[in-house]
């Protein structure tokens, strides 16, 4: 007998399908949404890292602010001023640009130990 309802209209078959695929994409979402949420309590949990002008981290600057990293220079170009080659050359950044990282952060007791 349920067959024959299934398959004898059409109508309800095509309710069914159509509301089966509806929860499909609803459970899709979700899932993306769980998914983009734990990514930006990931992100938020994250500390900023300190960067340079160049885009270099601070670890990659000595004590006098000369960055260490190696990058690609362009050294040809044609017509249009694209570049054609390019070769390493050290970076000519010469001192950190931002705000300084925390050392240890030190909080002193709210109560008197007396």
């Amino acid at each position: 007998m349920v067959p024959a309802v299934l398959y004898g209209s059409g109508s309800v078959t095509a309710k069914v399908r159509r509301s089966l695929k509806v929860r499909h994409e609803r459970k899709l979402e979700l899932l993306d949404a769980a998914q983009r949420r734990q990514l930006a309590l990931e992100t938020a949990n994250r500390p900023p890292e300190p960067v340079c002008g160049c885009t270099h981290h601070l670890a990659k600057h000595d004590k006098q602010g000369h960055c260490h990293e190696v990058v690609e220079t362009a050294t040809a170009w044609d017509a249009d001023r694209r570049p054609l080659s390019y070769e390493p050359r050290p970076c000519n950044c010469q001192q950190y640009v931002g705000p300084e990282p925390l050392g240890t952060v030190f909080a002193p007791e709210l109560v008197d130990p007396r």
